[in-house]
């Protein structure tokens, strides 16, 4: 076959004879080795499943499967007698999800590869062409596994991301009650920065149980309110509408509704930490007086939605380091990368993989020498969420990180600034996890005293270039 493509690599070929060599060498020599011989293509669906093995396993080589857990196993037991080992499939809504657990339980490799790595070849409209294209992709090692954690760490994102429905939801209740009480001219707000503090809540519950004096329900105000009470019961003289009132009572049910959810959630949440195993910790990172946040031996109460219990002592626990230490990495953001990934980084070769795979790589398109397309690729992940958010963080922050990222800011924009703070942030949460290193904060002057010794290096190699010498000037006392 090659002595083929040698002779007509000289010569002008038609249209058809293009298409015609172009079959001939894709059906007879890929050119391709073959890494994975015992293989196998799904192509998953909703109602069913295409399953295609090669043409000398089975007289029939693809089937079709129903979606019902009965045609799973029956799946799976087919792909055992065809002498299968691994299967590669597509990761399509959450339909793989009960595909993918029966055969792994039946002792099969699954892989799960996304569906933007596999479509670039045209002509293929039929499920029984998707699941042989999947087959031969997989064979020749064209595909690369999708990164799934443990079943105790899917327990545990499944918590989290449920909890956090919930706190988005008790959020929009508030939000509903901000709009009731601005429709009947209560400027509540005006003079409470949040309605669900202690204040707010007392007035809001005060209102729906019948009260409408101004002067008593500003009675209510915390002391720790900085308003006065005469200020207070003048944002609470509006005109009462029987529906709006009605309305602010049931985002009030709405707002403890998902407040309860939400503490049944931390209750399986905290079961779910209790049981991973525990890992050894540093003197330094296990001791409550060299903790940044506990000073004295105190522990903080729980700030905004964080859970009830302690999270994070549990953190620590369970990875042996208190990523906390991180300037702008909270104990939520902390629990987001635990509940995605574990404690585990043993996934990824490098930090550059991890980062990469959060999305916050550099992605440049290039071609014949001329870059046609800057930034990074488009991935959605709740952990390349939460870093951008604690980058956010850092712009009054009087640290290492918070010097950069300002110094950034200005350089780059605040978009750019944000996602390349955001990947510093995953590159150290990387080596924490991954090596057990301890974070230290070398603080704002030392950032401060480093950039200006590399702008004085830089500045006496361009004067080096130029034929000039630097001379230090000293200030004079």
């Amino acid at each position: 076959m090659n002595s083929e493509k040698a002779a007509v690599s000289g010569k002008q070929l038609t249209r058809k004879q293009r298409k015609e060599l172009a079959r001939r060498l894709w059906s007879q020599d890929p050119g391709l080795d073959v890494v994975h011989r015992d293989a196998a293509g799904i192509d998953i669906g909703s109602r069913e499943h295409y399953v295609a093995v090669g043409p000398d396993r089975d007289p029939q080589p693809v089937r079709c499967f129903g979606c019902f857990t009965a045609d799973l196993h029956r799946m799976a037991e087919w792909l055992k007698a065809c002498g299968v080992k691994t299967v590669a499939m597509q990761s399509t809504g959450v339909y793989w999800v009960p595909v993918y657990d029966i055969l792994q339980q039946h002792g099969l490799e699954v892989w799960l590869v996304n569906a933007r790595h596999t479509r670039s070849l045209p002509g293929r409209k039929s499920d029984v062409q998707e699941s042989q294209w999947l087959l031969k992709l997989h064979t020749y090692g064209l595909l690369n596994n999708s990164f799934r954690p443990p079943a105790e760490i899917r327990a545990l994102r499944t918590y989290w991301r449920q909890r956090a429905e919930h706190v988005g939801a008790a959020g929009t209740a508030i939000q509903r009650m901000q709009k009731a009480l601005t429709e009947m001219n209560v400027q509540l707000a005006q003079v409470i920065s949040d309605l669900s503090g202690v204040t707010g809540q007392a007035i809001l519950r005060a209102i729906v149980a019948g009260e409408r004096d101004g002067v008593r329900l500003a009675q209510l105000k915390d002391p720790r309110i900085q308003s006065s009470q005469e200020e207070i019961a003048k944002s609470l003289q509006g005109h009462w509408l029987p529906e709006q009132v009605f309305v602010l009572r049931q985002q009030l049910e709405l707002y403890d509704y998902h407040h309860k959810q939400m503490a049944e959630c931390d209750q399986q949440l905290q079961a779910g930490l209790q049981s991973l195993p525990s890992q050894p910790c540093r003197p330094a990172e296990s001791s409550e007086a060299a903790r940044p946040d506990r000073a004295g031996g105190r522990k903080r109460k729980p700030k905004g939605n964080q859970p009830v219990f302690d999270l994070q002592a549990e953190q620590v626990r369970i990875a042996g380091v208190d990523l906390t230490r991180i300037d702008g990495v909270d104990v939520m953001t902390a629990q987001t990368i635990y509940s995605e990934f574990g404690p585990d980084m043993s996934p990824w070769r490098t930090e550059a993989h991890f980062a990469s795979h959060l999305g916050l790589c550099p992605d440049n398109r290039i071609s014949g020498g001329k870059v046609l397309k800057r930034g990074t690729r488009k991935v959605v992940h709740p952990v390349a969420t939460a870093l951008r958010l604690a980058a956010t963080t850092l712009i009054r922050s009087k640290s290492y990180l918070g010097a950069q990222f300002r110094r950034l800011r200005t350089k780059l924009g605040a978009p750019k600034a944000i996602t390349a703070m955001a990947h510093k942030l995953a590159r150290l949460v990387y080596r924490m996890l991954k090596y057990g290193q301890e974070y230290v904060d070398k603080g704002l002057a030392f950032y401060e005293q480093k950039y200006r010794q590399q702008q004085r290096q830089q500045l006496a190699k361009k004067a080096k270039e130029l034929g000039f010498q630097l001379v230090e000037i000293k200030a004079v006392a």
